[in-house]
């Protein structure tokens, strides 16, 4: 309401001198408080002033309740035992105009039960400025008026009271007018006589100013018509008028008339109603006919929200000459509102072995109305063994009356009716459910039948993955649930080595980083146990399931990675554009959209020669292969993913243009140029190699047969063996000697990326050496000597094969 802000020094002194009463009387404080405190500013400290154990403010549930409002503008600090402020408190909102402004609190402790009231004093602080109804002031006025003549100024309205109200009026200096102010009446007195030929129309400025500190102000402006003579003001029949009205009237209820005469006659005897100034709540409760001063209701009366309204109103005639009057309205209570049961403390469930007479809950019935309508009466049925005892003003406490037995009865539903003393009178009903403690008879129930987990690989070790939620009906011990996990494996390993359960929480964690690659879903049992004697248990099944990340690199199978060898491609010289050169394979060990491959030609020796499929890796000529392109073509292709980063792998692709290898120059050019000293280096000791050895063996084959010509039986004497595990595969030992023919055809196979040479046994030349599959039958004549054809049967092959 109206301006807020007011000095940090005024603060400073309603904060250090807020408490300027504190007294006890018959368990009642009362505490003065100015408007405006901040949130959380202290009041007073209720446990000094009551002398409370600060201890005990938890225990014995300390709080406070207002009457008619539902704010709560104090709480409790059950700490430090302050009363601190919880809501903005603005006296004006809260009561007017009323010189009094208190907000009566309820303070209730339990175990006993305590009941003290305290009465907040509302101190008025200067929020406010002083208003008038409008920003401009219309008047009209003959020039022949006389000298002392007085015209009336509806006065300025502050909102709020005594000092810090309107104490008076400054009217800026003229010729013509002087002010005039008593007790709430303004009017301006004519102090020179106007005259309409020098000047027709006056302004003046008109100041309200409260006696407030800092001093605050309102101004309006007077625009005063000089015409010509209008010699009586309009006169109220009273100065205030008073009525009666009953809450809830229906609208268009006539409240009162009002009524004014003026004595000049046509247009400047016309008298016309209208409102002075009227508060902001009231604007719309009351409308007056301009004509007839007949005021009539127009929107809702309610006692408990206003008990009574004070209005000023307005009579003017025709030229602009005016007067007011004061409208009191009282309204009358009725019956309207029925009583309101609130269930302040209950203790359920309730242990079956209670004694007769054990309070068990705290009920306050509260009713708006006043006088004999807000007088209440509050019972229960007859059926229980309960009954309410009356305690503190408008509380009643609810005992038991007898041994309660819960297996005759588990659950009791209450039902309190409390009536007032109205006519009719009004009532109204709360239903209380109370329980009976059980004995551990029931298992904690998960909340889902089986609960599902989702996690992507790479996780955190210690990461929340789920939490699952048992409830157990029973009550303290019987009712505490306690989470583990059920032994069992999972891959091979213990359940434990995998995840964690919190005991208390449910929530579940992972102990390790998991891998998608190597496992994507597994299932744990989880089991809640409560704390009862004996304890029961229910186990769920916790599923969890592991999500792709994007951590694993494409893998290329074709080209092989480069390092062992390199790969080459032949490309017809009469290949068409379109046709298909080769193909790049790859793979990605992860799933979904982190394994779909995209591939890429990243670098070439001639960009648009040759063109690579985005999806399915097939190489491809873009146009048709001319006699002017290079022979040697390489490329880097790249193969990307489509995770989130992606990641990628390179392969190179060497192509040559050819339509045969006879054209080929020689290979190893094809490769790049760091790598060619080190293959040249590797084919010439490959070459020298195998040179070497065939000279080796070629020369121990002469020995051989020069030797076993000069001592042939050797052969049969088996004087020099050689074990049968030195055997190729199928062939087998001849006679049991231990001798292999000597007639063998050799391959070479190479290749330009090789670092050895490979020798392969292919087939043997000599007839007289047998598979091991067949038999051998010796006959005298086959002991010819049988190295008699060597010359002739020694031949060595070799044949290169470029990969």
């Amino acid at each position: 309401m109206g301006d807020k802000g007011f000095s940090a020094l005024r603060l400073l002194l309603y904060f250090t001198s807020f408490i300027v009463s504190l007294h006890l009387v018959n368990g009642d404080l009362s505490y003065s408080v100015p408007e405006e405190m901040k949130r959380g500013s202290v009041i007073g400290n209720i446990a000094k002033d009551l002398g409370l154990d600060l201890r005990t403010l938890s225990s014995r549930r300390v709080r406070v309740d207002f009457e008619g409002t539902q704010k709560r503008y104090c709480d409790i600090n059950l700490i430090t035992g302050d009363l601190i402020t919880s809501e903005r408190i603005d006296r004006e909102s809260l009561c007017g105009k009323k010189p009094s402004c208190v907000v009566k609190v309820d303070l209730v402790l339990e175990n006993p039960l305590e009941l003290h009231r305290l009465s907040l004093h509302i101190q008025d602080v200067n929020d406010n400025s002083p208003k008038f109804k409008k920003n401009l002031i219309e008047m009209e006025i003959r020039e022949s008026a006389e000298k002392g003549n007085r015209f009336s100024i509806e006065e300025a309205h502050d909102a709020d009271i005594g000092q810090n109200g309107v104490q008076r009026y400054n009217l800026q200096k003229n010729d013509n007018f002087i002010l005039a102010v008593d007790s709430n009446k303004v009017e301006l007195v004519l102090e020179n006589k106007l005259d309409r030929e020098k000047q027709r129309e006056i302004n003046l400025l008109l100041t309200a100013l409260d006696g407030g500190s800092p001093q605050r102000s309102g101004t309006v402006v007077i625009h005063v018509t000089v015409l010509d003579a209008n010699d009586n003001a309009p006169v109220f029949s009273q100065a205030v008028y008073k009525a009666s009205l009953p809450e809830k009237s229906p609208l268009d209820t006539v409240v009162i008339n009002v009524s004014a005469t003026d004595a000049d006659e046509g247009v400047n005897g016309d008298v016309t109603y209208d409102f002075g100034h009227v508060s902001e709540d009231d604007v719309n409760v009351f409308s007056i006919d301009p004509k007839t001063g007949e005021i009539r209701v127009t929107g809702v009366i309610d006692f408990e929200e206003s008990s009574s309204f004070e209005m000023r109103v307005q009579a003017k005639d025709g030229l602009g000459l005016t007067s007011y009057a004061k409208v009191m309205i009282d309204v009358t209570d009725m019956n309207d509102n029925a009583p309101v049961i609130y269930l302040k403390s209950l203790t359920c469930p309730i242990p079956e072995n209670v004694s007769p007479g054990t309070e068990v809950g705290i009920i306050n019935v509260q009713d708006r109305d006043s006088d004999t309508n807000g007088q209440v009466r509050c019972f229960i049925q007859q059926n229980v063994p309960f009954k309410l005892v009356p305690s503190i003003k408008n509380y009643y406490s609810l005992v038991t009356t007898g041994q309660l037995d819960r297996e005759l009865v588990s659950d009791y539903n209450i039902t309190i009716t409390a009536t007032d003393e109205g006519s009719p009178p009004l009532s109204s009903s709360k239903t209380v459910q109370l329980s009976v403690a059980d004995i551990n008879d029931n298992p904690p129930v998960f909340e889902e039948q089986s609960y599902s987990a989702y996690v992507t690989e790479n996780n955190k070790p210690g990461s929340t993955l789920c939490s699952v939620t048992a409830r157990d009906p029973d009550w303290r011990q019987n009712g505490t649930v306690i989470y583990s996990l059920l032994a069992g494996e999972v891959n091979g390993a213990p359940v434990s080595s995998y995840l964690s359960v919190n005991g208390d929480t449910g929530v579940i964690h992972a102990v390790r980083s998991f891998d998608y690659e190597q496992f994507r879903s597994f299932k744990v049992y989880v089991m809640a146990r409560d704390n009862g004697s004996p304890p029961l248990s229910s186990n769920v099944t916790v599923s969890v399931f592991i999500s792709d990340v994007n951590d694993n690199s494409p893998q290329i199978l074709y080209p092989a990675p480069e390092g062992n060898s390199f790969m080459t491609e032949l490309v017809p010289k009469a290949a068409h554009g379109g046709s298909l050169v080769s193909k790049v394979i790859a793979v990605d060990a992860d799933s979904g959209q982190n394994a779909w491959l995209s591939y890429q030609i990243v670098k070439s020796t001639d960009p648009g020669l040759f063109t690579i499929g985005v999806h399915s890796g097939e190489i491809r000529t873009q146009r048709d292969i001319s006699e002017s392109d290079s022979m040697k073509q390489n490329l880097i292709v790249s193969v990307k993913d489509n995770g989130q980063p992606s990641l990628s792998a390179t392969c190179s692709m060497y192509l040559l243009i050819s339509d045969n290898l006879a054209e080929v120059p020689e290979l190893k050019d094809i490769s790049y140029d760091e790598k060619n000293s080190k293959l040249t280096s590797y084919l010439i000791i490959a070459l020298v190699s195998v040179s070497t050895f065939f000279l080796t063996f070629i020369i121990i084959i002469l020995g051989v047969r020069f030797c076993r010509r000069r001592k042939p039986r050797l052969l049969f004497d088996g004087a020099v063996a050689i074990p049968s595990a030195y055997l190729p595969p199928n062939y087998a030992d001849v006679d049991g000697t231990g001798t292999l023919r000597s007639a063998y055809n050799y391959d070479a196979y190479l290749t330009t990326g090789s670092r050895t040479s490979d020798f392969k046994f292919v087939t043997s030349y000599n007839d007289n050496t047998l598979p091991a599959d067949q038999t051998l039958r010796k006959s005298p004549s086959d002991f010819v000597d049988p190295f008699e054809d060597l010359e002739s049967s020694v031949e060595v092959g070799t044949s290169l094969v470029v990969y």
